[in-house]
């Protein structure tokens, strides 16, 4: 793993599957590649991975040749588009969401060992509250929670914030307005989420980006493309890319483990299981 630089560790998350996610995830690390930066995209839906899929990639090996400790993560990592690199989970495959004390352990290890140099860790979640999205999601130094204009999804969302921020020290959200018609849309949205985090949660929510609905993401989407490289002119992809540009901007820690072993650190300390098969805290 590398020594030097710094690295911002995102977690794309949303509570709820079908909000729009993944999509949201691979076009901001298309758009900071494209800003020059060494982007890392790990797929962490250990159970119904879809990030090659949505991309038209060929995987060879994915996440569970790393924890069977047939590979490393360099080894099973793929090229996207501008240059992204790729580390791709397994799919119908019910084992990886549960992953074992050892697993886990192999996991840790395999972040502690990967030599790739990056600059940009974006996490895409599973949907749900799993083991696995929450250590993801508290290992993070921001957690993206994507919500769109429906009752489920902001109902989901609002559990996911609950049980980070009441169980698992992450006090602050920054949120994405996924499909909306308008701004003020988004903005409506945010005010339907705060006015019950506000009342019930010590938590922050900070309204990020509002994406708008978009027919050119969908024609994209069928092309195995993404809408910021197919059509780079269309809303969501001018949104896309004004959130990448705003996340490179959030701040990562100065201290001396400010990189990837902040967030290797992280996972050693969540609740999941450990090597002894004992609960961390």
């Amino acid at each position: 793993m590398q020594k030097m630089n710094r690295v911002q560790v995102i977690a794309v998350t949303g509570g709820k599957g079908g909000v729009g996610k993944t999509n949201i995830t691979l076009n901001m690390a298309s758009a900071m590649a494209a800003q020059g930066k060494r982007v890392l995209v790990l797929d962490a839906d250990l159970g119904l991975a879809n990030v090659d899929v949505l991309l038209g990639i060929r995987v060879r090996r994915n996440l569970s040749h790393v924890l069977r400790g047939e590979c490393t993560l360099d080894e099973v990592m793929v090229e996207g588009p501008q240059g992204i690199r790729i580390i791709p989970a397994t799919s119908g495959n019910q084992s990886m969401t549960e992953l074992s004390p050892l697993e886990h352990v192999s996991l840790i290890r395999a972040f502690s060992e990967m030599q790739t140099p990056i600059d940009v860790l974006l996490v895409d979640t599973a949907a749900g509250i799993s083991d696995m999205v929450l250590s993801f999601s508290r290992a993070s130094q921001e957690v993206l929670v994507v919500v769109c204009d429906e009752p489920t999804s902001i109902t989901d969302a609002y559990a996911l914030i609950k049980l980070l921020s009441r169980e698992h020290g992450v006090f602050r959200f920054k949120i994405v307005a996924n499909m909306v018609r308008t701004q003020r849309e988004g903005m409506e949205l945010f005010a339907k989420l705060t006015r019950v985090t506000d009342k019930f949660l010590d938590a922050s929510l900070e309204l990020v980006a509002c994406i708008p609905f978009d027919g050119n993401l969908r024609l994209a989407v069928r092309r195995q493309a993404l809408v910021v490289n197919q059509y780079p002119k269309s809303p969501s992809a001018i949104a896309i890319r004004a959130l990448a540009a705003k996340a490179l901007n959030w701040p990562t820690p100065h201290r001396a483990e400010g990189h990837l072993q902040f967030f290797v650190e992280r996972l050693l300390r969540n609740p999941a299981m450990n090597q002894q098969g004992v609960r961390s805290e």
